[in-house]
């Protein structure tokens, strides 16, 4: 069982893991870093595997596009999931390409009932394949839908749901979103179904004001930490993990930050103890 609390496991902290192995609950692996045969990344991952618990976070499977689903891509991962025996596996809830061009971006989609169903028997037809149930993450978003039919929280938990599927909760996405689009972000957490929710994911972010940007350089900021402390008030305990793919510090410097997690969700829960979901 995954449970407490996690960073992403990175090149610049190969070393640190295999030599030192700090004292960490579990890790998130970037799934498509490891989806090359040989060489030094799945050599890393195969030696950092036999001392820490892992889970699998992708971002490449593009679930609310209109091209078809990329099976060869799902045989890698699922591959890659026989190998690292991963808690789960996620990705986000977006579209990342059309007319089979990856454009490197996690796109919002319309939030409107055909979107829903179309997304419903993807997400069947993924779980089916993989034999296990999915986690989708809320990206960030900058833009909205003119033909929206709802809001983003109630298309999510509509989702969940309709798919069956499991929920990755980013705090940070929801407070970038909150502030670019100006809703509450805790009305946001009070309609998420808190049995979905099987992780939480927080970063830094930039705000320049007018625009806050999802750019996983900074530290986390106190107003994260205090939607954080309000999620698990509302939620209960769910494993967390902290996000860094810039500006990548010292572990040291991530594992003191995580500290500040762990007291933040001991303080909200009460429970100073383990954070797992059953």
């Amino acid at each position: 069982m995954i449970k407490g609390f996690g960073l992403g496991l990175r090149t610049e902290h190969y070393a640190d893991f295999v030599d030192r192995k700090p004292p960490l609950d579990w890790l998130e692996i970037i799934s498509e870093n490891y989806l090359v045969p040989g060489g030094k990344p799945l050599h890393f991952l195969d030696r950092i595997r036999a001392d820490y618990p892992m889970v699998m976070h992708g971002v490449s499977l593009s679930i609310g596009s209109v091209d078809p689903l990329d099976f060869n891509y799902l045989r890698d991962l699922k591959r890659l999931a026989e190998r690292v025996e991963p808690g789960w596996i996620s990705d986000h809830l977006c579209w990342t390409g059309v007319d089979h061009t990856h454009l490197h971006d996690l796109l919002p989609l319309p939030y409107t009932e055909e979107t829903l169903r179309h997304l419903t028997e993807r997400i069947s037809r993924v779980q089916e394949f993989l034999g296990r149930r999915i986690l989708l993450e809320n990206v960030s978003s900058y833009v909205v839908c003119a033909h929206d039919e709802m809001n983003e929280w109630t298309f999510l938990s509509e989702l969940a749901a309709r798919a069956d599927c499991w929920l990755l909760l980013d705090v940070n996405n929801v407070y970038v979103s909150a502030r670019n689009h100006g809703f509450n972000p805790r009305e946001y957490i009070d309609a998420m179904p808190g049995r979905r929710v099987r992780q939480i994911h927080l970063a830094g972010h930039q705000d320049q004001g007018d625009l806050v940007i999802d750019t996983h350089d900074h530290p986390i900021r106190d107003e994260v930490f205090d939607l954080y402390a309000y999620t698990l008030q509302k939620l209960g305990p769910i494993p967390t993990m902290i996000e860094r793919d810039d500006h990548i510090p010292p572990l040291e410097q991530l594992l003191a930050e995580l500290e500040q997690v762990r007291r933040t969700a001991a303080l909200a829960t009460g429970q100073p103890g383990e954070m797992a979901v059953a």
